[in-house]
């Protein structure tokens, strides 16, 4: 019996391949999905659709794209099968890629990440502040794994101070995004001080678990702060937009959520180095004020002050006697001034009170009524006193006044 190698047989499947017609030059359409890109210009990712996927690789890319591919772009690629014997697996080599429109899982990306931004998930305002020094971490990822072993490997050589928490959830495939949500919730359950949720790289489809909008929700519900690590650098999920704070991968994650313990301990050196050179600028600050009071005369000599006090006082206590006696001898002087204005204005009273009595006397003699009381009468017409017969004529009415009355007559003669 004739054994085959296994180099022959993959030798004889990529001759049967490579010759047929079909297989030599052909168009295929799909999306791409875990695309790498390669330092000396080759392009390697998978071509899928929704049953099946093939890889590719595109030689010496540059100059012949139009656009930059990215995991989920529909593409029109022209190409040929080709078959690595080492492996014995086969591959399209592309010569030619153009745009098909967009990949469904990025239209799906796309309309979410609207959606939510568009309801205020995305706003710094809602963002939590990592904090400073914390003393509890927890982890939400796979618990095997690059990823996990990176963020602890990170935080113990960075702060080994804190206390490093894991939540093991499944970070792709069927029920991650449930996984996902459920250790949220069971950290925000705990006094954890940050939480890093997130996983290494892979295509779109190995991190769509972090583009579910149930995990986007929890990140934002989430009590404690929370760092999205999700992929490699160039890779952005729905998580990354609703974390308090984004890192482009797993170890930044862990170099964000603490301190290095190096920057830490020169952070404590130069404090003290400050405090100690406060305290001794202070210290040389009072220990000069001392020497100035130890040379003050007063502080040296009390009782000379106290003496000065003395002095002035009995100064101010004769002045004080002195203006006693001077107020005493001003109110005597004030007491006989004011016995002698009272007396000048008794004088002054009495003397207007007889020129008042005189006066008075006076105005008796001239009023006229006291003439009336003798039995005299005054005659007015119209008003006015007659004093003369030619104010008279006959038939005019008149007014006889008499002491106790008056008396209305008509004139009937002129003597």
């Amino acid at each position: 019996m004739d054994y085959k190698s296994i180099t022959e047989i993959n030798e004889l499947v990529k001759s049967i391949l490579e010759s047929e017609p079909i297989l030599s030059d052909i168009y295929v359409k799909g999306e791409i999905s875990n695309i790498k890109y390669h330092s000396r210009g080759h392009l390697y990712f998978s071509l899928k659709d929704e049953n099946s996927k093939i890889n590719a690789v595109f030689f010496n890319v540059n100059n012949k794209l139009l656009f930059d591919p990215k995991d989920g772009d529909s593409v029109l690629i022209r190409g040929r099968i080709n078959v690595y014997p080492v492996s014995g697996s086969y591959q399209i080599v592309v010569s030619e890629m153009k745009q098909d429109g967009i990949g469904n899982l990025y239209v799906l990306f796309e309309e979410l990440k609207r959606k939510l931004a568009s309801e205020g998930l995305f706003d710094r305002e809602h963002k939590k502040k990592i904090p400073r020094f914390p003393e509890k971490i927890g982890i939400i990822t796979a618990k095997e794994g690059a990823a996990v072993r990176d963020i602890i490997t990170t935080i113990n050589r960075r702060y080994p101070l804190c206390e490093i928490y894991l939540f093991p959830s499944l970070v792709q495939g069927d029920g991650a995004k449930e996984n996902i949500v459920r250790m949220i919730r069971k950290a925000n359950e705990t006094d954890m001080d940050v939480l890093i949720v997130g996983r290494g790289g892979g295509s779109i489809e190995d991190l769509w678990a972090f583009n579910e909008e149930i995990v986007a929700r929890e990140i934002y519900n989430s009590r404690i702060p929370i760092i999205s690590a999700v992929g490699h650098e160039i890779d952005y999920t729905i998580a990354d937009f609703v974390a308090d704070l984004r890192a482009p991968t797993p170890t930044a994650a862990a170099e964000l959520a603490v301190k290095n313990k190096e920057d830490i301990e020169n952070y404590l050196s130069d404090a003290v180095t400050r405090m100690n050179k406060a305290l001794t600028n202070k210290i040389d600050y009072y220990s000069e004020k001392i020497n100035k009071y130890k040379t003050n005369y007063i502080i040296n000599n009390p009782m000379k002050m106290f003496d000065a006090k003395i002095n002035s006082l009995n100064l101010m206590k004769e002045k004080i006697i002195r203006l006693s006696k001077i107020f005493d001898n001003k109110n005597a002087e004030l007491k006989l001034l004011k016995e002698r204005l009272k007396q000048v204005f008794i004088n002054n009273i009495t003397k207007n009170q007889n020129i008042l009595d005189q006066t008075k006397l006076k105005l008796d003699l001239l009023n006229p009524t006291n003439v009336l009381e003798k039995g005299y009468s005054i005659i007015k017409k119209d008003n006015k006193i007659i004093k003369d017969k030619k104010d008279l004529n006959i038939g005019d009415n008149i007014n006889i006044i008499i002491n106790n009355g008056e008396v209305l007559s008509e004139v009937k003669g002129i003597n």
